[in-house]
């Protein structure tokens, strides 16, 4: 897999989700500055926190089903699966968290970002 995701690698700028943090809506951006809302290894956006209003779930869930639309497509045109995608784009996703926001990676356990800290995982590069 660790091949499979450095080839992957040379494509995942086009991976990137339409929602990037900078384009992610109010919503999105105060309840990551909040911990309520984090990326995910699997390139998804995550609810960090029990306490998420319907309106930030709804958000959250908008922005997963274009994550999702994304990873299908580039998977199928580069015959791998939508989760090898979602997994390579994470790589570029977690590189974007602030510190002070909260990330979750494939150990589980949601982490909060602290200066000098990384939250990219060593499988990235």
């Amino acid at each position: 897999m660790r091949a499979l995701l450095f080839g992957l690698l040379a494509f995942s700028s086009l991976a990137m989700p339409a929602s990037a943090p900078a384009q992610d809506s109010s919503a999105i951006v105060a309840a990551r500055r909040s911990g309520q809302v984090g990326e995910r290894f699997d390139g998804y956006l995550g609810l960090s926190s029990a306490n998420v209003s319907a309106d930030v779930r709804r958000h959250v869930g908008a922005v997963n089903i274009r994550r999702r639309a994304l990873y299908s497509n580039l998977a199928a045109r580069k015959g791998v699966t939508p989760e090898e995608v979602g997994i390579t784009a994470a790589c570029s996703l977690l590189r974007r968290v602030s510190v002070g926001e909260y990330y979750l990676l494939n150990q589980g356990g949601w982490r909060r970002l602290v200066a000098g800290q990384s939250a990219v995982p060593t499988y990235c590069g």
